[in-house]
């Protein structure tokens, strides 16, 4: 399909800059695209009056890390050339591919030397592969729980650009572009629709009998680039790393089998529990990198609602959410969405979508 379709003017003031405060407070969407009202407006604590018993909310309990970098490029006989770089998959323990920037003046076997900010921690790197399109492999000093430790010290929380144009990240960030249950580091993005959710509202979804299961997709820094290709069939996705155990896979099929449904927060968890699943809908065990990309015409098979925050026009995200609700639909959605003052991107508003039959 042509990129331009999944085009929209989006005014600056819907921007989010903050996120809701307390979180469950945040506006959501509620989208039937088989259902009158089409379209309706509630908030994120209303979340356990639109699921059932026996329903099961699927999270991506991936962790984000400081994974921004400043530091110089250091080659002998040349002077020192700021550098900065974001990290998106961990390769080894002691490597990670990252977008480097300027990435046309790094070459492999440069030495680049990151600096905490208060110049206490010191973290080196060699360049040891350059890839397409500014990315390059990135070999460092230390491995394991050692380099963990020291990217902790050294980086900073890779806001997304919509956001940090507009402002600095500050020491809230840290607490505010987190989940409340992550606890797998390998993140360099949150998993945005899961900010919503308080200890208040997991209790009403327990009082409710809506079950939690919880899988793993580290999100990349390629979720924030722009589809530069005029078709969709032109554009890659970037490989992200996902885990579904068998624990899971168990529990989900069970639910299915019962007729419950399988509601996914956010589109992560819905590409991990896609890839996984097999053409019949069975949700397997499955552990390695995915770059699925789902675009109007895709067959669901795993996913049978999906909550998830505004996306950017013509981004793989919207792309996404018009293949699961319908391409028409979700067009609706988002201008009525502008028109009402919902917030859109990481720290905004929420949208829950019934999938198109």
């Amino acid at each position: 399909m042509r990129v331009d379709l999944f085009d929209f003017d989006l005014p600056d003031e819907n921007i989010a800059l903050r996120p809701a405060s307390p979180r469950d407070t945040a506006r959501l969407l509620v989208v039937r695209p088989d259902g009158k009202p089409e379209l309706a407006d509630h908030h994120v604590f209303d979340l356990p009056s639109f699921l059932k018993p026996g329903d099961a909310l699927v999270f991506n309990d991936t962790r984000v890390i400081p994974a921004q970098f400043e530091g110089v490029r250091l080659r002998p006989g040349a002077p020192e050339t700021p550098v900065s770089a974001t990290l998106h998959m961990r390769v080894a323990p002691d490597c990670w591919h990252a977008f480097a920037k300027p990435g046309k003046r790094i070459k492999e076997g440069d030495r680049i030397r990151f600096t905490s900010a208060d110049g206490e921690t010191v973290l080196e790197a060699t360049v040891t592969e350059k890839r397409d399109a500014g990315e390059v492999a990135l070999t460092f000093d230390k491995a394991g729980p050692d380099l963990d430790a020291a990217i902790a010290l050294v980086g900073h929380i890779p806001l997304p650009p919509y956001i940090a144009a507009k402002r600095a990240e500050d020491a809230q960030d840290r607490a505010d572009y987190q989940t409340i249950y992550a606890r797998e580091n390998g993140a360099v993005a949150a998993p945005t629709a899961g900010l919503h959710f308080t200890p208040n509202l997991f209790a009403a979804l327990d009082a409710a009998g809506i079950e939690r299961h919880f899988v793993t997709l580290h999100v990349g820094a390629g979720t924030f680039l722009p589809v530069k290709a005029d078709d969709t069939n032109d554009h890659h996705m970037h490989h992200e790393i996902g885990h579904v155990s068998e624990a899971t896979a168990a529990a989900l099929n069970a639910v299915r089998a019962r007729g419950g449904r399988i509601v996914s927060v956010g589109t992560t968890s819905l590409r991990l529990l896609e890839s996984a699943a097999a053409e019949d809908g069975t949700i397997l065990p499955w552990s390695g990198s995915t770059d699925i990309f789902i675009t109007p015409g895709y067959r669901f098979r795993a996913v049978d609602v999906l909550m998830t925050n505004f996306h950017l026009p013509k981004s793989t995200l919207f792309m996404l959410v018009s293949a699961f609700a319908g391409f028409e639909t979700m067009h609706r959605a988002y201008a009525h969405a502008i028109t009402t003052g919902y917030r859109f991107y990481s720290y905004g508003d929420s949208s829950l979508l019934f999938r198109k039959s």
